[in-house]
């Protein structure tokens, strides 16, 4: 389960009003202070998961921790060419979209993010 399923699974949310969810919420990851400088990626707890925060040239992603090709942490990894690299076997990825370099069909999940009053804020 990846960790925004992982957030949603156990939200405290009581089941006669959860079938009445319907809209993405923004939910808080960090403090704006913690972000990671640009040209580099970051890990943020959420839920039971861990997200990768990206800053490529001051634009600032979200998107799903696992590498796809043997499950890497990604936020431990680096920004190449504007594409976050996997600190394991080198695979990268767009942080914008999540797509693979090498296979445009292979691609991870990519959250929406907002900086509000200095909170790190990301849609799920």
């Amino acid at each position: 389960m990846d960790a925004l399923a992982s957030l949603v699974a156990h939200s405290e949310v009581p089941a006669e009003q959860s079938s009445a969810i319907s809209m993405p919420a923004f939910v808080k990851l960090a403090a704006q202070s913690e972000l990671p400088a640009p040209g580099e990626a970051k890990e943020f707890e959420l839920g039971d998961g861990i997200i990768c925060v990206a800053n490529v040239d001051g634009t600032i992603s979200a998107m799903d921790n696992v590498c796809l090709h043997h499950g890497g942490p990604l936020g431990q990894g680096m920004i190449e060419e504007g594409k976050v690299v996997c600190p394991w076997h080198g695979w990268q990825y767009d942080p914008q979209t999540g797509q693979a370099a090498h296979n445009p069909n292979a691609r991870v999940a990519v959250y929406p993010i907002k900086i509000e009053n200095g909170e790190v804020m990301i849609e799920i």
